[in-house]
């Protein structure tokens, strides 16, 4: 009789090197140029071991999306559990997501050439998981204003005056650096606690009603 041999399980750790040469492809080209071969050689594994952990190309960009707002969503709804005064619970809030948003440095990247993209590849479930930071991020808002704290405001205009400074300043750190070399010397690069805090004091600001608003003069149609 012969006997068959166990297949023999996946080492550890195999799935997250997966994840994170994924990420490092689909940063550097986007979903429709990244290639399963290349990911598969930095994870140093074989493309069958990569379907053995992910069914397919987009099954695996889904996974890196719905881990990467799931952890914001879980972190930002800690920090609402936490409690504490509004703007107290706004500034962790932006500071939660900057830490979590840039924990990945490839992330950015990735998600802003998906957002180029027209999100194709985004679906319901991703969605959900930004719906939960939104939530979050509304409930804050609303205690903010019956306060009287905040001024009312869209969470999702919100939500994007901290996300959008978060992500240029990430993904503008190789062009930064290109700067420098191609016309020295190279500018002081502000630190990541530096653009937190600006973000803060300047979503804070607006919020509290504080910021200075007018309108910009009509301009004028050139005379024929």
């Amino acid at each position: 009789m012969v006997s068959r041999r166990k297949a023999s399980p996946p080492a550890p750790g195999t799935r997250d090197r997966i994840l994170t040469a994924a990420m490092e492809e689909f940063a550097a080209r986007g979903f429709d140029g990244a290639k399963v071969d290349r990911i598969a050689q930095r994870a140093r594994v074989n493309k069958a071991m990569l379907y053995y952990h992910f069914h397919n190309k987009a099954a695996l960009f889904l996974e890196i999306l719905r881990g990467q707002f799931g952890a914001v969503a879980d972190a930002v709804a800690s920090v609402r559990s936490a409690g504490g005064s509004p703007e107290h619970q706004l500034l962790s809030f932006t500071e939660t997501i900057a830490r979590q948003a840039l924990a990945r440095p490839q992330f950015p990247h990735m998600w802003l050439r998906e957002i180029a993209d027209g999100g194709r590849h985004v679906d319901a479930s991703v969605i959900g998981e930004f719906r939960r930071v939104l939530a979050t991020l509304g409930a804050i808002l609303a205690d903010g204003q019956r306060t009287g704290d905040f001024v009312k405001a869209d969470p999702f205009i919100v939500q994007i005056s901290i996300v959008a400074p978060l992500m240029f300043f990430a993904a503008s750190a190789p062009l930064r650096e290109r700067a420098g070399k191609l016309i020295p010397p190279k500018p002081p690069s502000p630190s990541l606690e530096d653009v937190i805090q600006h973000v803060q004091a300047s979503v804070l600001s607006v919020l509290s009603g504080n910021a200075t608003t007018s309108r910009a003069p009509k301009l004028r149609r050139p005379s024929r």
